[in-house]
């Protein structure tokens, strides 16, 4: 007999996942319960239900997670103006954590032993559920049907849901898209087909949140952001909840040809993959929220918090959301952020998002210092030369010695 009584599935709706619903049913003979998660992928989330149902399944959870999401998540990671290698803004990372919270949460509601996830053995996000549920009920059961069975190709799943009547919108479609994709608020990612080779241009229709810079209109779009310790709260003046900020980004930036990113990145796992990403409202954000901390960020505390930037960005995107370091990290971070309040001046024209202007009450920058003109005594010139001179100490002490010659 099976030890597991009830599993709670992380469930889309789609073929994999309405396959694991009833392979679970027939591999554990336990009940099954569903979440579905509303997280802005622009996709209604409520026809998994119907799925849900025709599978047998008794208990469905399906909420609108998008407030949250963006409130609890994608703005404490913006706070530190997140990026994993340099570029890539965690899209797919941050949705993660509270996807995992929301399984384990819905297991103690509902007295389940187990929960399940639809992601493959090669990839980051098997992790960051795993993690997740680890360091939120750590004597909870994992089932990873993609690490278990051998259904391991297209042809086998769709095999099997016609063996079983499962249901599944796509399963008599002769074409499907090329690449597997993963939307939030936040980004849409796509991998697979033919960006498996790293040579070769992504396709112009592949793209679905942006038009390409060409076609980007030909006017710039000027916009306003208001910022209140480190977070977006107006746009052109008009107050908006967080996940209303970051629509209207992605409306925006997209429009504008803006947020489109073609990387290799290293995956937690060991292996490296290429992935195409689209984070219009990202993009602007991130921009904007530098050139506010520029005006409001002591200088040592602003170099500071980038050093430990990389840190926090292998944290989220290595699945460590709920660990004591990133809530370390995090605590220092938002320490930063009491003074970062201001507007910010962004200008949206073909695939670039520029920052034009910038005002603060609490900015430390001073006209009257920083001016070329006649500075009425403020900064006394004469001061920098003892200034280099000291700076220079080591430095005429180790020439002396001739240390510093090639």
């Amino acid at each position: 007999m099976s030890e597991v009584k009830k599993v709670v599935l992380a469930y889309s709706g789609g073929l994999d996942t309405s396959v694991i619903a009833k392979w679970l049913q027939e591999t554990y003979n336990c009940e099954v319960v569903t979440f579905t998660a509303d997280i802005g992928q622009g996709e209604e989330v409520e026809p998994a239900r119907a799925k849900a149902e025709a599978l047998g399944i008794k208990e469905i959870y399906i909420e609108d997670l998008r407030e949250e999401f963006v409130r609890d998540y994608v703005y404490p990671m913006f706070r530190a103006n997140t990026i994993y290698e340099g570029e890539y803004l965690l899209g797919t990372s941050i949705a993660r954590p509270l996807i995992a919270k929301r399984l384990i949460e819905i297991a103690n509601q509902t007295g389940a032993d187990a929960i399940s996830h639809g992601a493959t053995g090669k990839g980051n996000d098997q992790v960051r559920f795993e993690l997740g549920a680890y360091a939120l009920k750590p004597g909870v059961k994992v089932i990873a049907p993609w690490r278990e069975w051998d259904l391991n190709s297209r042809e086998k799943l769709m095999a099997y849901c016609e063996q079983h009547d499962i249901p599944v919108d796509f399963a008599g479609q002769k074409k499907k898209s090329p690449y597997s994709m993963d939307a939030n608020l936040l980004h849409i990612s796509y991998e697979g087909g033919i960006l498996e080779d790293p040579w070769a241009e992504a396709e112009e229709d592949m793209w679905r949140w942006s038009v390409s810079p060409e076609a980007a209109p030909e006017t710039p779009t000027y916009i306003e952001l208001t910022y209140e310790r480190g977070d977006i709260v107006a746009i052109d003046g008009e107050p908006m909840k967080p996940h209303e900020v970051l629509e209207t980004l992605n409306t925006l930036g997209g429009d504008n040809g803006i947020g489109r990113l073609d990387i290799v990145e290293n995956r937690y796992v060991g292996m490296k993959s290429r992935g195409c990403y689209e984070t219009p409202g990202g993009t602007i954000m991130l921009r904007a929220h530098r050139a506010i901390e520029s005006l409001t960020l002591d200088r040592e505390e602003a170099h500071l918090k980038d050093e430990l930037m990389p840190k926090y960005a292998k944290v989220i995107y290595n699945g460590y959301w709920w660990s004591p370091e990133r809530r370390m990290l995090q605590a220092a971070i938002d320490e930063t952020q009491k003074n970062v309040s201001g507007v910010v001046r962004m200008k949206l024209y073909k695939g670039s998002a520029t920052v034009v202007g910038r005002k603060s009450e609490q900015s430390l920058f001073d006209e009257s210092i920083a001016t070329f003109e006649d500075d009425a005594g403020a900064y006394d010139q004469k001061d920098a030369e003892g200034f280099i001179k000291l700076n220079a100490l080591r430095l005429r002490i180790a020439a002396g010695k001739g240390r510093l010659q090639d």
